[in-house]
């Protein structure tokens, strides 16, 4: 791979997969709607060509796209746009890859495996059944990309956490921290759930795109482990100081905001996820390509809380 394209660049995942890609001396061409976003991040890179457009304009995708070897597919999309939008997307980046003959990998959730009841980890071979819209809507999606000509890969993840990672749910008790207010976790503190930290999965999903034969594959890519919310919120105390008392946002509290709200609406569906969590296994990704990327909590935090105070810092001087 010696040039790719990285659509949702300024989105958690895409950012930390524009990073590793430049780490390994690759050219980047780096994608999003916002040029302003693009150059705050990746303006001084010499290794990144910024390119703003609307991913629904098939001919800014051709030009952004040409002579690349591989298009990453990291761009997010509303919840409430899901169901009218997320396969016009594929289509667009399917199409443009078979005339660039380009490769696809794609970043992917985990809604499209649905519950997990029973299930220790999770592997790709486990069938895939959602009970949920937004899951029938992702597995939809997945048959479409492989159900075309192009070459692909799909990575699955759980829950991300990291720098510019902004629409992670962990974020919301993250952003609260580092402003010093008043913080809640969303989801019962006491359950054990799974995060992956986007640096960990960049590296990951640019390393099963560097290989021809990973792709046509489903790969899982789990975080470092499974941890409770209280166990995070006693990580962060300790990387910050924060003494506050961090409450619970419950599903009852997220379904009265959604009547007020379309994008929390949407999320009360997924929130199954926070009560019987989805954990998955790595054991083909070790066996097949090596080892698996995986910061620490500790040290994960640690690198996004300074990435954040770093940002709030520059806003303040701007």
């Amino acid at each position: 791979m010696k040039k790719a394209l990285v659509l949702g660049a300024t989105g958690g995942i895409g950012y930390s997969i524009v990073k590793e890609l430049v780490s390994r001396d690759i050219e980047v061409i780096a994608f999003s709607r916002t040029e302003k976003k693009l150059t705050a991040l990746f303006g001084d890179n010499e290794k990144v060509t910024i390119f703003s457009g609307d991913v629904f304009n098939r001919q800014a995708l051709l030009d952004a796209a040409e002579d690349v070897d591989v298009i990453f597919h990291a761009l997010n999309i509303p919840y409430a746009d899901w169901e009218e939008k997320l396969s016009k997307v594929m289509g667009n980046i399917l199409y443009v890859a078979e005339k660039q003959l380009a490769k696809v990998a794609i970043a992917d959730n985990i809604y499209a495996y649905g519950r997990a009841e029973g299930v220790a980890k999770v592997t790709e071979e486990t069938e895939k059944n959602p009970h949920t819209k937004k899951g029938k809507i992702r597995l939809k999606v997945e048959k479409q990309a492989k159900d075309s000509n192009v070459p692909v890969l799909i990575a699955h993840f759980p829950d991300f956490y990291g720098p510019n990672a902004e629409s992670a749910i962990l974020q919301y008790t993250l952003d609260a921290v580092v402003k010093g207010k008043k913080a809640s976790f969303v989801g019962n503190q006491s359950v054990k759930r799974e995060y992956i930290f986007t640096p960990d999965g960049a590296k990951a999903i640019v390393e099963l795109a560097s290989r021809d034969d990973a792709y046509g594959q489903n790969w899982n890519i789990p975080g470092a482990d499974i941890i409770s919310g209280h166990e995070l919120v006693k990580i962060l105390r300790g990387i910050t100081g924060y003494n506050k008392k961090v409450g619970t946002v419950t599903k009852r509290m997220i379904q009265f905001i959604g009547i007020f709200n379309a994008q929390m609406r949407e999320v009360v569906e997924m929130l199954y996820l926070t009560e019987t969590p989805v954990v998955l296994s790595g054991e083909k990704y070790e066996r097949e390509i090596g080892e698996i990327p995986r910061t620490s909590y500790k040290d994960g935090l640690h690198e996004t809380i300074s990435f954040m105070k770093n940002k709030e810092a520059v806003k303040t001087t701007v």
